[in-house]
């Protein structure tokens, strides 16, 4: 998955007749501002192949972290699952603050569908760009029972960087146990919304069902992904750790909770981090961490890219191996600074992002707070697995009777159940959160 984001800095065009453009002089010219248009032609010239016409598009603060080359070899790696692109959709549109129109524009293909999203400011200029899955309506799973609770939205944080979430109240006095949710890396709203998928509300309605106050919100990087991509010493710690401590504290001031038992439960990154806000945060009951990437990141994404080269052979896939090796290996680099510039990193992180991540070991952190802990894997899991990460948890941790681990064998990395080697496309249909994963947990929250 592709994520491009960057700060408009081009000066006001007055508005002509809607049309088409096909290149940057020509919305030049056009000087539309239309989302949908913008959004419209950028599928077209990914469809076309016109990359370098897509990178002229950016502002150039994009422009010098992200390359045509970048784009092209993303989208063919998406595409080539899927196949040629044959039609392209009725976009959707969503306003997302600070000037920001996401735009969703369903895309067929001869073997497939997707969904490409792009966030479009009011100047006309892409600050997001991602292919996702075919997107279809969210329907409840079958072990969730949503006259048992009630829900209300909230706000986590305070000032600029606030941002909304949803709190799952159990019917009842009380006191019960609570839980705040993290999403994994990536600007992610509170649900982890992925196509039709929506892992965390799937744990969040299924934990409210049993008794367990819920709160889950959407990542400073969802909601603020413009005024993030402009702090250029932005770090894993400042997308997590303050929303999440006071997700903390408002979970603590509710009637019915106990608020000596609110626990953080993290998924992938949101794992990986838990240990972080605990130790940030004594009154963190205890972590529950979901497919926590424990084995460095820039390693990792190596590994992930082999794999999926391996799963879609061919030279584009090839260059993107090269391209995550060479800057997996300037994220190892004792050179790596925070003036490293961002096109020559992974994910397009910035130097003080990925510097923040090398100095952190996860495990290490966990090893030192004295709190209960459990740890969850998915089998089948490709991007976080039971021999790269898993190990690294059990070697640290395992030894303690507070720390309970548990693989379930059938799942992928968003605990969905299935058969055979995982791949990307496996995600993409309707599908919810293992049973037992849900069952465990909330059994694992109450009070014993």
């Amino acid at each position: 998955m592709l994520r491009l984001r960057h700060e408009a800095d081009i000066e006001e065009i007055p508005d002509y007749e809607l049309t088409f453009a096909k290149t940057r002089e020509e919305i030049t010219k056009l000087a539309t501002t239309d989302a949908t248009v913008i959004a419209i032609t950028v599928v077209e010239m990914a469809r076309d192949g016109r990359f370098a016409d897509i990178e002229e598009l950016f502002a150039p603060p994009l422009r010098a972290a992200v390359s045509a080359e970048t784009v092209r070899v993303a989208w063919l790696a998406e595409i080539g699952k899927s196949g040629p692109v044959s039609t392209i959709g009725e976009p959707l549109l969503d306003q997302m603050g600070e000037g920001l129109v996401r735009v969703s524009i369903p895309v067929t293909c001869e073997h497939g569908e997707l969904t490409m999203v792009m966030s479009v400011d009011s100047k006309g200029l892409l600050n997001g760009f991602r292919l996702a899955p075919p997107a279809t309506s969210w329907t409840q799973p079958t072990y969730a029972d949503p006259d048992s609770f009630d829900e209300r939205d909230v706000t986590v944080g305070s000032g600029p960087l606030a941002v909304s979430g949803t709190l799952s109240l159990p019917h009842g006095r009380g006191p019960r146990p609570g839980v705040v949710l993290l999403s994994g890396g990536g600007p992610f709203d509170r649900d982890e919304t992925s196509g039709s998928n929506k892992p965390l509300k799937d744990l969040a309605w299924g934990l409210a069902s049993r008794g367990v106050a819920v709160l889950r919100f959407d990542k400073v990087t969802y909601t603020h992904s413009r005024r993030v991509a402009n702090t250029r010493d932005f770090t894993m710690t400042d997308e997590y750790v303050p929303h999440a401590l006071a997700a903390v504290h408002l979970l603590q001031q509710q009637p019915t909770v106990d608020s000596a038992r609110v626990f953080v439960l993290g998924h992938s990154m949101g794992g990986k981090v838990a240990p972080r806000v605990a130790t940030t945060e004594a009154s963190v009951a205890g972590l529950v961490i979901l497919a926590g990437d424990a084995q460095p990141m820039q390693h990792a994404a190596i590994r992930v890219t082999r794999y999926l080269a391996q799963l879609y052979p061919g030279p584009d896939m090839e260059a993107m191996v090269e391209t995550i090796t060479r800057q997996a290996a300037m994220v190892d680099s004792p050179h790596l600074s925070p003036s490293t510039p961002t096109r020559d990193l992974p994910f397009d992180l910035s130097a003080s992002y990925w510097l923040d991540l090398r100095s952190y070991d996860p495990v290490m952190t966990a090893a030192t707070l004295d709190k209960p802990m459990l740890i969850l894997q998915g089998g089948r899991d490709y991007q976080v697995t039971v021999e790269d990460d898993l190990s690294r948890w059990k070697a640290g941790l395992g030894h303690r009777p507070d720390v309970t681990i548990r693989v379930y064998d059938a799942d992928n990395h968003l605990f969905f159940s299935g058969t055979g080697p995982s791949t990307p496309t496996e995600y993409e249909p309707a599908q919810h959160v293992d049973p037992a994963v849900v069952a465990d947990i909330a059994e694992w929250l109450m009070p014993k």
